[in-house]
């Protein structure tokens, strides 16, 4: 089957075909961009803080960290285009073409890692847009902020989709072997027809394996998240993912279950309606079948795998694919104990 756009008005490289009005602006109104339109803009944001402590409790991380906001990889799918209304933004096309880029984080981080009241806890770079998207190979902030976590031999973990990140192996491969380091690399699909519309502006699937196995050989370790697992779209892949990203080097896997929460519902159903009409009732209605019956999901505990046969079905086979696939393999500890030495280098005097 084929996923290319046919119709002329169709915005190819992007993911969101509209742009909901924004919920916080009481007098605006959404509307149909048009093919053609504007490139990515690029708008300098200056934020007080680069750490935000993460509360969720379906979320294994205790603080994340986002030198961009908006995101031009454009995945259709994606939670943080809720994020944009916030800022002003639609969370449609505007979340891909309007990229607000945080210059001075790595300035900032080093001030806060600084403080005396700061503790060694492991960062996640890029919990909300990715670190390593188009603009990063120009700008290079996600590297600066690599070097200063390893000036203060912090511990990190990394998640992208761009295979961008292989241009750091200098510094992953030093905080690797202090056990500084962990990776995840987002793989959703081996259909690379299916990338290009789903995800249009992330690495192919070929440069994104390539990337697994790279990481890997260079002793990095390298998580792979199946994410997310689209009912009826991509959940048929969970057995071949697995086995291919193991095979590569992947020392371990996780999966969440789409939900489609805030304008996320309406920008991937019109998506889906426009590229796969054949078969978008099918996977919405088991997307609500995973749900409750409704697209969206904000219950701790239940919206990251879902609820139902259908989410029974896909966590047997993720459970499966797991243990026959990475039976044996373990992820290594996070290292606490440098970051304060290298805070305060004198104490090493004593």
């Amino acid at each position: 089957m084929s996923y290319l756009e046919t119709d002329p008005k169709y915005i190819r490289g992007r993911g969101a075909q509209i742009n909901p009005a924004n919920r916080f602006n009481q007098y605006g109104q959404g509307r149909e961009p048009q093919a053609g339109e504007g490139r990515t803009q690029y708008i300098k944001v200056y934020p007080k803080s680069m750490l935000n402590r993460v509360a969720s409790p379906d979320i294994g991380m205790g603080w994340s960290m986002n030198p961009y906001q908006g995101c031009e990889h454009g995945c259709i799918y994606c939670y943080a285009r809720n994020t944009h209304n916030y800022w002003g933004y639609s969370a449609g096309l505007d979340f891909e073409q309007k990229v607000l880029v945080k210059a001075d984080a790595p300035k900032i981080l080093e001030q806060e890692l600084r403080k005396k009241s700061w503790k060694p806890e492991p960062i996640m770079l890029s919990g909300n847009t990715d670190c390593y998207q188009p603009i990063e190979r120009e700008l290079e902030i996600t590297r600066s902020i690599l070097e200063v976590l390893w000036k203060y031999r912090h511990p990190v973990g990394i998640i992208t989709k761009n295979s961008l990140i292989l241009r750091d192996l200098d510094i992953l491969k030093e905080m690797a072997a202090n056990r500084l380091v962990r990776t995840s690399i987002s793989l959703t699909t081996l259909d690379e027809g299916l990338r290009r519309v789903l995800e249009p502006r992330t690495a192919s699937v070929h440069n994104r394996l390539k990337t697994i196995q790279s990481l890997a050989e260079n002793g990095i370790p390298v998580n792979v998240m199946l994410a997310p697992i689209i009912p009826g779209l991509n959940d048929h892949e969970i057995f071949s993912m697995a086995e291919t990203v193991s095979r590569l080097g992947a020392g371990s896997i996780a999966y969440t279950m789409v939900r489609l929460n805030g304008d996320v519902a309406e920008i991937f159903e019109d998506w889906i309606r426009k590229n796969m009409p054949d078969r978008a009732e099918r996977v919405l209605n088991r997307i609500r079948d995973c749900h409750g019956g409704q697209l969206n999901d904000h219950r701790f505990g239940t919206r990251m795998r879902g609820e139902g046969k259908v989410a029974e079905i896909i966590a047997q086979q993720f459970k499966l694919a797991k243990q026959k696939f990475f039976r044996d393999k373990v992820k290594p500890e996070y290292n606490l104990e440098l970051f304060e030495k290298y805070r305060n280098p004198q104490l090493s005097l004593f």
